[in-house]
């Protein structure tokens, strides 16, 4: 009985935390974080580039950003394959692609909004709604495995394949509990519940574990890291630099930027987290220039193949 009552006091505690102001401080600490560091470094940092030498090198990450929102569609449509959702076209990868840019709108749940509704009027509002939610654990289960190859440095990355294990049939409907809790914003705009039973209604998951999509998220994050790589080395000529830790700390900072969603885009998180785990490994003015391009460059990927999304939804306005 006195077990039950701590748990229950426990539980009291923690719904009176307000997890929307904890995210909002970590984003405003990462942001002035990456502002010192510029500002502290501004004097040794150069934006000029030489761009028949280093054109081909940016033109190279920016074409790895494009291939990685295509990875990432391709991923979304196996995962609403998985909850027994079969499409006879191929439309669900273009759209997918058409509305990433929405990511970069205030309140970060724009994109899901849109893909809801587009899944909702071709299926089912639970797949619409299941597909929309697990999209991110998805990419945050292949980043964190990605990132568990710093086991070679510390035991203490193999934890990072935790998230892994919750991607399978029996547990999914856990995983998605707990993300309709983190994502209640979006399930206030969808004007949905997550009640028990809608998480067993109208779904059919086809296989154990849902493999095509989970690779394609990894390669997502591995595109993503080799536009990362490419910028980096753009700026660095050094061959000092280790490909593998490279690998984890862009995994690790990438999953820190999508797990905080008052950051459109991972913006700042992102940038901060890899300059805090690089630490002096790589000098700071160089570390921050690649960051600032490669930031550039992925955006105006996001915002390139989102244009005529963009510009229909203006016309409409208008």
């Amino acid at each position: 009985m006195r077990f039950n009552k701590n748990n229950q006091l426990n539980w009291e505690f923690l719904k009176k935390i307000n997890f929307g102001s904890l995210k909002s401080i970590f984003f405003t600490s990462s942001l002035l974080y990456f502002c010192i560091y510029f500002f502290y470094n501004f004097d040794q940092i150069s934006f000029d580039i030489n761009v028949e030498k280093n054109g081909v090198n940016l033109s190279l990450s920016f074409l790895f950003c494009i291939v990685s929102n295509y990875l990432n569609a391709y991923a979304w449509k196996y995962i609403v394959k998985w909850f027994g959702k079969e499409f006879k076209s191929n439309n669900l990868v273009p759209f997918y692609v058409l509305t990433n840019s929405l990511k970069y709108v205030p309140g970060g749940i724009w994109h899901f909004v849109e893909r809801f509704n587009y899944i909702k009027k071709l299926s089912n509002p639970q797949i619409a709604l299941y597909s929309s939610l697990i999209e991110p654990y998805f990419m945050l289960s292949g980043s964190l495995l990605l990132a568990s190859l710093g086991v070679i440095f510390s035991p203490f990355y193999l934890f990072l394949i935790l998230p892994l294990i919750f991607l399978n049939r029996k547990l999914v409907y856990i995983v998605l509990k707990r993300l309709g809790s983190l994502k209640g914003k979006l399930l206030e705009v969808l004007r949905l519940g997550s009640t028990k039973d809608q998480f067993k209604k109208r779904i059919n998951i086809i296989s154990f574990f849902p493999t095509r999509g989970f690779l394609f998220e990894i390669g997502m994050v591995v595109s993503k890291f080799i536009g990362f790589y490419i910028c980096l080395n753009t700026f660095y000529t050094s061959n000092t630099l280790n490909f593998i830790f490279l690998l984890v700390i862009f995994s690790l900072s990438w999953s820190l930027g999508l797990v905080v969603p008052a950051a459109p885009g991972g913006v700042g998180v992102f940038e901060a987290s890899i300059l805090f785990l690089v630490g002096s490994n790589i000098p700071q003015n160089i570390i921050l220039v690649s960051l600032i391009y490669f930031r550039v460059l992925s955006t105006s990927a996001d915002l390139f193949l989102s244009l005529p999304f963009l510009i229909r939804k203006l016309y409409k306005r208008i």
